[in-house]
C-alpha cells in the first residue's frame, strides 16, 4: 500500500530562454502553480506522510526567498550582469530556466531537506504544465 499526498505552492516570477527562437527569448512573467507530490508506505505515527504544515514551512519558504518575483535566468545571461548593477532580484540556474528545469529545481530542495517526494509539477500557465519525476 502506498500513501500519497500533494501539497500547492503558487508564485510568480520572470525569465526568458536564450538559445530559443519563439516569445519566450524574451523577459515575461508567470504566475506559477507548484505540485509537490509526497509518497510513503507507512504513515507516521500522527497518521501521515508528512505535515502539510511542515512542508509549506520549508519549501514555500524556500521558494517565497529564491523564486518569488524573482528573474529567474541562466547564469550566463547577458541580463545577469545589469540586473546586479539595478540591484534586481535574479534566481540564476546552470540551465536555462524552462518549467521543467524549475520543477527540478524544485525537486531537488524538497528532497534535500529529506521529504519523500517523488514528483513535482510546475503549472507555467493554466493550460500548460511540465513535471520532474524521482529517478
Amino acid at each position: 500500500m502506498t500513501y500519497r499526498v500533494t501539497v500547492e505552492i503558487h508564485f510568480c516570477y520572470g525569465h526568458r530562454l536564450l538559445d530559443y527562437e519563439g516569445p519566450c527569448a524574451h523577459p515575461h512573467g508567470h504566475n506559477g502553480l507548484v505540485e509537490i507530490e509526497l509518497e510513503h508506505q507507512e504513515l507516521d505515527h500522527r497518521g501521515m506522510v508528512v505535515d502539510f504544515g511542515d512542508v509549506k514551512r520549508d519549501v514555500k519558504t524556500w521558494i517565497d526567498e529564491k523564486m518569488d518575483h524573482q528573474m529567474i535566468l541562466r547564469d550566463d545571461d547577458p541580463m545577469v550582469e545589469w540586473l546586479r548593477e539595478q540591484g534586481e532580484p535574479m534566481y540564476l540556474m546552470s540551465g536555462n530556466p524552462t518549467a521543467e528545469n524549475i520543477a527540478h529545481e524544485i525537486f531537488e530542495h524538497a528532497h534535500g531537506r529529506g521529504y519523500p517526494v517523488t514528483e513535482v509539477r510546475l503549472w507555467e500557465t493554466a493550460t500548460s504544465f511540465a513535471t520532474y519525476r524521482k529517478p
